[in-house]
């Protein structure tokens, strides 16, 4: 019994750790919603597998198949995020991302991840780009929107 009792508190500590608001984190996210580049790359290089819906609430998209909502900051692209998602599922797989600047310093990240966790998302992910775009993205050689 013992060891059932000690197991519980375990996974209760574990799942408290993890829950941005009880384990005291500011961020909307939980680390397991973060996603890697790498990942989310290796998804758009392969034809095959299911492509998630990737949003930019940054400047400028910069990842090809991005919708393009703008800076999350603003409140005029905020309610154009809400109307975009109020179209998508809550089951879809969501990755947002902004990029402009670090996590610790950008404006759009959390207006548009608290967006969706309000709006009952459970398939949500932040694409961690802790420094910039630039430098987390671009610079790994990782697909880009084309210019014209």
């Amino acid at each position: 019994m013992k060891f059932f009792v000690m197991i519980f508190c375990l996974m209760g500590s574990a799942a408290y750790a993890q829950h941005p608001v009880l384990s005291g984190s500011k961020e909307p996210w939980t680390p397991d919603q973060l996603l890697a580049p790498d990942k989310l790359a290796a998804t758009l290089n392969d034809e095959k597998a299911k492509q998630p819906i990737i949003i930019s609430v940054a400047p400028a998209p910069v990842i090809p198949g991005s919708i393009d909502i703008g800076p999350a900051g603003d409140k005029s692209n905020l309610e154009k995020l809400k109307t975009q998602l109020k179209s998508i599922s809550t089951d879809s797989e969501v990755v947002i991302y902004c990029g402009c600047c670090p996590f610790d310093r950008c404006p759009n990240v959390r207006p548009a991840f608290k967006l969706l966790n309000e709006m009952g998302f459970r398939n949500h992910k932040l694409l961690n780009l802790p420094n910039n775009v630039k430098i987390d993205w671009i610079n790994k050689g990782y697909p880009i929107v084309k210019l014209k």
